[in-house]
């Protein structure tokens, strides 16, 4: 066996050094370089004998040999096979179109988000709708009787499908694998698992690191998913080292509120597909339920003479959802004019009010502004810009834009109204919701067969244009 090569990592940001050092070079901090093994190691060891194990289904490779065919060997491009191995299956439509299609073989899917959101109650309840799949839980944070509960509480059966598993060592976990033979592995939450060969505590820069390359290892070598459950941090990113998402093939982020019932799914990163798709889920008391409509979580029922209201049609990834902007204007209480926006961007509200105020001539130095994405949304579509400018503006004059109305234009410094992407499925989505106007870019507006739709299109040029549709 080969002697084990020893290196100094920082535990608090994982920087290395062949020596040990006082003070980190990195981050500043002292005394946090701690000595661990970066060969011949147990963890990835353990990880290539259950991922040969599983490929292979023999006895052979579990008692420390590894197959040949593990050894890696150059190819030629040419006569690498491109042949898409068939996705499975989630039985979730929102989590499928978040992944791409579903979840590929041998990928390895990282689902991040703030405690109590619900990721352990998706992950449960997406594994409990594939009978047809063996899956391995393992929970390092909740005892068997707690995933039990849950369990009963979200669906009714016997689950013979899932085997739980209340275990923390990485190496113990490897050897279960071997013995379970899942086609799916799930490990809650990967902060808790720990490996031998790093001598520090789970949860650790360097444990983190180590445990997710040895289940990378693993995933790719066996063919078997693995799903990976982490936390975030007070500033709202995943917790552990960045090299965590680099590691991973795919990132999720479970986003939402915990006062309201809305839960959004993000895609990240995904080495497999779009990263600008988008679920919607409500919680029930009884789970996660798929919201297959955006559009009626986030528009009002009834906001008739409401000032301040401004409708736009947007698109996130390939879905066009219509999206309710408010916006409140008002004198400034205390001498400096706050600029507060929720699920909008803060810097590109600061330019739309003072596109508003250069080129449309409001002054808005002295006052107030407050813009919220109705929903819990964050929405990052640039399209959004002409609904912020009417709602402002709207706010601004008290004066109400008319039911039937909905908008869609990026605005720029000059005050023009910029085209925009996909404008058909914006103007079917709005008339399919039963909204009689719309105004879109002029630029869009020879593009397209008009005919087909029977909502009323206003093409605009200009921000000016736009304001004088909407007030007259």
């Amino acid at each position: 066996m080969a002697k084990d090569k020893i290196a100094y990592v920082c535990s608090n940001c994982g920087q290395e050094s062949a020596k040990w050092i006082g003070k980190c070079p990195s981050c500043g901090q002292w005394n946090t370089f701690k000595e661990v093994r970066i060969a011949g190691d147990t963890g990835s060891q353990a990880a290539r004998n259950a991922g040969m194990t599983m490929r292979h289904g023999g006895a052979a490779t579990m008692f420390g040999g590894v197959h040949s065919d593990s050894d890696a060997k150059p190819m030629k491009l040419c006569d690498i096979s491109a042949v898409d191995e068939p996705r499975i299956d989630m039985r979730d439509a929102e989590l499928n179109r978040v992944l791409g299609g579903g979840m590929v073989p041998g990928s390895i899917t990282l689902l991040g988000g703030e405690p109590g959101i619900g990721k352990s109650t998706l992950t449960l309840q997406t594994i409990l709708n594939m009978p047809e799949r063996r899956i391995l839980y393992v929970s390092g944070e909740e005892s068997a009787h707690q995933i039990k509960l849950r369990a009963d509480r979200l669906a009714k059966g016997a689950f013979d499908h899932i085997t739980i598993l209340c275990e923390t060592q990485l190496e113990k976990i490897f050897s279960y694998v071997q013995e379970v033979a899942p086609e799916l592995i799930v490990i809650d939450s990967i902060q808790t698992i720990a490996t031998d060969d790093v001598d520090s505590s789970p949860g650790s820069v360097s444990q983190v690191r180590e445990c997710a390359a040895s289940l990378l290892r693993f995933a790719k070598t066996s063919g078997i998913p693995v799903i990976l459950i982490g936390h975030i941090n007070k500033e709202g990113t995943l917790a552990g080292p960045k090299i965590l998402e680099h590691i991973v093939d795919t990132v999720i982020q479970f986003e939402g509120d915990q006062h309201y019932m809305y839960r959004i799914l993000r895609s990240i990163k995904n080495r497999f597909g779009s990263t600008s798709e988008l679920g919607i889920y409500e919680m029930q008391q009884g789970g996660l339920r798929q919201v297959s409509n955006p559009s009626e979580l986030l528009l009002t029922e009834d906001h008739d003479g409401l000032s301040g209201v401004a409708i736009s049609a947007a698109i996130e990834g390939v879905r066009p959802f219509l999206v309710e902007t408010q916006a409140l204007v008002s004198t400034a209480a205390y001498g400096t004019p706050q600029r507060s926006a929720t699920g909008f961007d803060q810097r590109r509200l600061n330019m739309l009010l003072a596109v508003l105020e250069k080129r449309v001539g409001f002054k808005l130095m002295q006052k107030d502004v407050f813009l919220n994405i109705a929903g819990g949304l964050r929405v990052t579509d640039l399209a959004m810009d002409l609904s912020v400018i009417a709602a402002v503006l709207s706010s601004n004059v008290d004066t109400a834009i008319e039911a039937g109305w909905c908008m869609c234009g990026e605005v720029g410094l000059s005050g023009e109204v910029r085209p925009v992407s996909r404008i058909e499925q914006r103007i079917a989505e709005a008339e399919k919701l039963g909204f009689q106007h719309i105004i879109i870019p002029k630029y869009n507006y020879h593009g397209f067969d008009h005919s087909k739709f029977q909502i009323e299109i206003h093409p605009v040029r200009k921000v000016e244009e736009a304001l004088r549709c909407l007030f007259g």
